[in-house]
Order: structure tokens, then C-alpha cells, then sequence
């Protein structure tokens, strides 16, 4: 996750993940291989009257080094497992208009682009 979220150190990422498990639901999947992490996400389930139950993927990383090897692809499918175990309908996920190849994967996956996604900050 380090890759993902360089901004934010090891001590300071579990202190915060554990946080949000307790007080906001948040979940976390990794898929191993070896004995070595390869892929990593971290979502919650939420109810919205738009759509019903759905999973949203906070955040979803496959190690740099094990790109393009089908780790992502597993870590989807076993995302997709857990959200129909679950009573979800769909999953989501907001992804940086930068992060190019990224969107490549998640086509790739099957999702699509169904809505902008606005932000304002509060100060």
C-alpha cells in the first residue's frame, strides 16, 4: 500500500487503517503468493438509495514488481466474491484522471465510467 500512499509512513498507515476498520467499517484483502504480499485492497460496504448495497473499493494496489501477472485480476475476482457473499449489487471505486493505466486495468475488469465524481474542500 506504501506505493499507493507514499505520503503516508508505515507506523502512521496502520495506526490510520486499524482506525477505520474500528470506527468506519473498513476491510482489507491481500492476495500472497510465496509468502510475499502482491496485491492489496481496502473497502466498505455501504447502502445508497441510487443503487442499494454496494462495496467501495478505497483503495486497490498490485506490487510494482508483480504488475501484469494477474495479481490485480485475482484480487478483483475475490473482491467480487465478497460482495455478492455480501448482498452487494455492484462494486465502485474513484481512480485519479491521471492514473492512466490503472483505467486500462479496471476496463479490463468490466467496470465503466458512470458519473463524474466532485470534490470541494472545506476550510
Amino acid at each position: 500500500m506504501q506505493q499507493l500512499r507514499p505520503h503516508l509512513e508505515r507506523p502512521q498507515y496502520g495506526a490510520l487503517i486499524r482506525g477505520l476498520m474500528a470506527s468506519d467499517g473498513l476491510r482489507l484483502l491481500a492476495l500472497a503468493d510465496g509468502g510475499v504480499v502482491r496485491a492489496v485492497a481496502t473497502y466498505r460496504i455501504m447502502n445508497m438509495l441510487y443503487c442499494g448495497r454496494l462495496m467501495y473499493i478505497d483503495d486497490l494496489v498490485a506490487d510494482e514488481q508483480s504488475r501484469s501477472r494477474g495479481y490485480g485480476a485475482q484480487l478483483i475476482a475475490r473482491l467480487k466474491e465478497e460482495a455478492k457473499a455480501l448482498g452487494c449489487t455492484e462494486l465502485q471505486l474513484v481512480s485519479r484522471v491521471t492514473r492512466e493505466q490503472a483505467h486500462r486495468f479496471y476496463f479490463r475488469e468490466g467496470f465503466g465510467i458512470e458519473c463524474f465524481h466532485f470534490r470541494a474542500r472545506v476550510e
